[in-house]
């Protein structure tokens, strides 16, 4: 397999991992430090790893989303500089790996410039095979001019450390803030949580979030999102703009959905009463299946929403996430979305947030 990799590698140079070639000449900063801002994960600034709410909601829920917590997808690093030459350097003490995902994806770091407003994509930063001493990646720009980055952590791996490489002397300052103040909450399966694509910056809720500038939090957790109370308990004592509920794939059954839908959407809604609530089943709806079941469960919740008054809520038909030619492109394996299907979940999900989100 080394050879193998070898040759890879010398046929393509762009095969490569990426690496630092020359620490020392840069300064690292950790991102758990100001002017740094993290988004997208629980006290982020404390001791330790990264994780997505407090370990005792996963504890209480089940021990894949206790586990799964600390996997930081969502999690974002913003920040300006006008370093010409940045680097990246992590520490991740378990590396997941699966067979119909990419380690971009996976255990990728991705670097967006804010531009107006807008993110625009800048760098993959490809990890090594192995990851057992950390990795580290850089970028060089033409010139050294004041910009704006978001750095997207990995989807489905723990991160012990994560610090930024500047030039010396190189200004450091915060990066802009988010249109609204609060974010969205993405709560869902696996297919939310980012499988299977390519790197972080192409999982829906982060398609969506630079196309609206909006910030996000995601909690999906791979296989492990049911309803369970312990969940809706901690859903609805969140502050947001809006609410994605997207855990149809994950419940063992068609009549688990209906017993733990209404009841989780209903804790968010006496929390939040004016808050906008998203339902989506699932995208990869197949006819003549248990499929039609579920979907039905997902619609009956909004439907009764709606017949005692709640206007604040809407549904999104899984049947038209991966709408359009080529449809049969859109997922890995026939289930978890590639880079395409993530991308049309976030034209359908995002046209629906942005009707529902109240007018600035």
């Amino acid at each position: 397999m080394a050879e193998i990799i070898q040759k890879a590698e010398e046929i393509d140079k762009n095969l490569r991992a990426d690496k630092v070639e020359d620490p020392d000449a840069l300064r690292f900063y950790n991102v758990k430090r100001a002017p740094f801002q993290i988004y997208g994960l629980y006290e982020p600034q404390a001791e330790g790893g990264f994780r997505r709410m407090p370990s005792g909601v996963g504890e209480r829920t089940s021990q894949g989303v206790a586990a799964l917590n600390f996997h930081t997808s969502g999690g974002r690093v913003r920040f300006s500089t006008d370093s010409a030459h940045l680097a990246i350097r992590a520490q991740m003490p378990s590396v997941f790996r699966y067979p119909h995902m990419p380690l971009t994806g996976t255990s990728g770091f991705v670097l967006y410039e804010i531009l107006e407003g807008k993110e625009r994509y800048v760098k993959t930063f490809v990890p090594p095979l192995d990851m057992t001493d950390g990795y580290s990646g850089e970028i060089r720009f033409q010139q050294k001019k004041e910009r704006s980055f978001t750095l997207y952590m990995p989807l489905y791996n723990t991160l012990s450390s994560l610090e930024i490489g500047l030039e010396p002397g190189a200004s450091l300052r915060e990066g802009p803030a988010y249109s609204r103040a609060l974010p969205v909450v993405y709560y869902g399966s696996s297919i939310t949580q980012g499988g299977c694509v390519s790197h972080p910056g192409n999982a829906y809720p982060a398609i969506i979030s630079r196309k609206y500038d909006l910030d996000f939090i995601n909690l999906g957790f791979s296989g492990g999102a049911k309803g369970e109370s312990a969940m809706a308990e901690y859903l609805a004592g969140l502050e947001m703009e809006a609410f994605v509920c997207d855990y149809d794939h994950n419940a063992p059954s068609p009549a688990h959905l209906e017993q733990t839908l209404g009841p989780l959407v209903s804790a968010v809604r006496r929390a939040r009463p004016e808050l906008p609530i998203l339902l989506v089943s699932r995208p990869d709806f197949k006819p003549g299946t248990e499929d039609e079941r579920r979907r039905e469960a997902v619609f009956q919740v909004y439907k009764k929403a709606l017949d005692h008054g709640d206007r604040r809520i809407s549904w999104v038909d899984g049947q038209s996430l991966f709408e359009g030619e080529d449809r049969d492109a859109c997922t890995v394996d026939g289930t978890h979305p590639n880079d395409l299907g993530m991308a049309r979940m976030a034209w359908v999900i995002g046209r629906a947030l942005e009707q529902a989100l109240p007018k600035r």
